[in-house]
């Protein structure tokens, strides 16, 4: 049952099975775990960015495809939920229309950037995704009257989500289950979901030849294989999943900002989670998403508790504060390459 849940790809690691599992367990009871809102809006970000990861991995890892215009395809599944939420009423309806819309215009995106960009190779097709996406971020800056600007827009959501809303009478291990819940466990199932689609998306024969164009496109070519035709798919189909995921974090957020979802640090964020994690392994999004996201929101908050501490020692101290913890980010991030230059997953994953 397992094996077919997963698509036949299991972790093939006792090590990498049990992070696997604790970050699976721990996002599915992040609400009855944990107290406060950060804890519960840190599990909805890694919930989103691992699907957000392991879609651009189906692009880098298992197609060799290197685009900086994922982030776009993220704010247009935003965008698209976000808009039609602020200017109508919050309705179920109106997100299945401001979705569907979205997605029809990531398709349309996808197809035409695939067309006219994957025919060329490397740093050019990356650099045409790059002006594209720039392009669509200035865009969504300068409509203020549609898109808010750079202040984005917020909005309301249907009353089931609302924070006002309790679904129990009786609270549930000492939490109530009311909208805030409902919505983080709709953005839980749907990453779950998504997620799963691409683990077999990757494992079915469509992903094989993926693959085969990675290694060798030219013989991938040779073999009879329309590569052009694969990665333009590739592209769509990871552009679909992305935009799916910046949906769920709009509804999450209940928030549309250009910083927030076309800021050229998510797509920072994805590369680097990529590295850690390990490219051309789905799980490799899992575990690089969670460490990433953690280190994070906790890494300044765990040095400012821990700072007073070092007063004593005035150049650890110096070397510690807490403004200084993107410096250590990048110490950590540098030294899990040096330590991991496959990713974590693949360290600990065995070849086949």
């Amino acid at each position: 049952m397992l094996n077919r849940i997963l698509s036949g790809d299991l972790p093939r690691s006792r090590a990498l099975s049990a992070a696997l599992l604790l970050v699976l367990a721990g996002l599915a009871l992040a609400p009855f775990i944990t107290t406060g809102a950060r804890p519960l809006n840190t599990a909805a970000t890694i919930c989103v960015y691992i699907v957000l990861v392991a879609s651009y991995d189906l692009l880098l890892g298992y197609t060799g495809i290197v685009s900086f215009a994922h982030t776009m395809f993220f704010g247009i599944g935003a965008y698209g939920l976000g808009l039609a939420l602020a200017d109508a009423d919050p309705t179920w309806g109106a997100i299945f229309v401001g979705v569907l819309l979205s997605l029809l215009l990531t398709v349309a995106l996808a197809l035409v950037v695939g067309l006219f960009a994957l025919r060329v190779r490397a740093i050019f097709y990356a650099m045409i995704t790059l002006a594209v996406a720039s392009s669509f971020a200035v865009l969504a800056s300068q409509l203020s009257d549609f898109t808010g600007g750079e202040d984005g827009k917020t909005f309301s959501v249907p009353d089931l989500l609302s924070p006002s809303f309790s679904l129990l009478e009786n609270e549930v291990f000492g939490r109530s289950v009311d909208g805030k819940v409902i919505t983080y466990y709709i953005v839980f199932t749907g990453c779950l979901l998504l997620f799963l689609f691409l683990l077999r998306l990757v494992n079915s024969p469509f992903g094989r030849v993926l693959q085969a164009i990675r290694e060798n496109e030219f013989r991938a070519e040779t073999l009879g294989y329309r590569t052009v035709m694969y990665r333009i798919w590739a592209n769509c189909l990871a552009a679909l999943v992305a935009a799916l995921a910046g949906a769920l974090m709009a509804l999450w957020l209940r928030y549309v900002g250009p910083k927030t979802m076309l800021g050229f640090e998510v797509m920072t964020d994805i590369l680097l989670i990529v590295v850690i994690g390990g490219m051309g392994t789905m799980y490799g999004a899992v575990i690089g998403a969670a460490l990433f996201i953690i280190a994070q929101n906790y890494l300044k908050s765990a040095m400012a508790e821990y700072q007073p501490a070092l007063e004593g020692i005035p150049v650890l101290a110096e070397a510690l504060h807490p403004d200084r913890w993107m410096l250590w980010l990048g110490v950590l991030f540098i030294l899990s390459i040096y330590f991991f230059p496959t990713g974590i997953v693949g360290k600990l994953r065995p070849a086949r």
